[in-house]
């Protein structure tokens, strides 16, 4: 069923509920999973470096990531491929890469934003309504606990 699955991670504790889901699903199918880290282009002008400094500061924080999850998803049995892109905006950065590599599904995580904010976080919410992949989010109890 699931021969390809994409988890975008950024270190978050959101993203961190698609990564621990998506590798037991990667695991328990056989899939291979494709681990993407997007760095938004530009970067803050009020920060003192240059802004390719700050990206390739992003580039790298993002592949340190992109190596730790990798090593679980290894430790677990799974095929990993990894990479970091760089875009003006991540939920297309995720899509395409989706549809380029021929994705059977993307696993995400999502922040819970309450009952007056967005249902889901603001790129999972994008990711979803602009995918032609199938998509599942992982997403925080209302009590804020986590449900694993």
């Amino acid at each position: 069923m699931y021969e390809r699955i994409l988890i975008p991670v950024d270190g978050s504790e959101d993203a961190e509920r698609g990564v621990a889901h998506g590798i037991d699903l990667a695991a328990s199918v056989g899939a291979t999973l494709h681990l993407l880290y997007v760095v938004e282009e530009g970067g803050n002008p009020w920060l003192s470096d240059t802004m390719e400094d700050q990206q390739e500061r992003a580039k790298e924080y993002g592949q340190e990531i992109l190596d730790e999850v990798a090593e679980r998803a290894t430790d677990a049995g799974v095929e990993v491929v990894t990479r970091v892109e760089v875009g003006p905006r991540v939920h297309e950065k995720i899509t395409d890469y989706s549809e380029d590599e021929g994705m059977d599904l993307i696993v995400m995580g999502s922040g819970y934003r309450g009952r007056f904010g967005n249902l889901l976080g603001s790129t999972a919410e994008k990711v979803l309504q602009s995918s032609r992949v199938p998509v599942t989010t992982i997403r925080r109890r209302r009590d804020n606990q986590d449900d694993g």
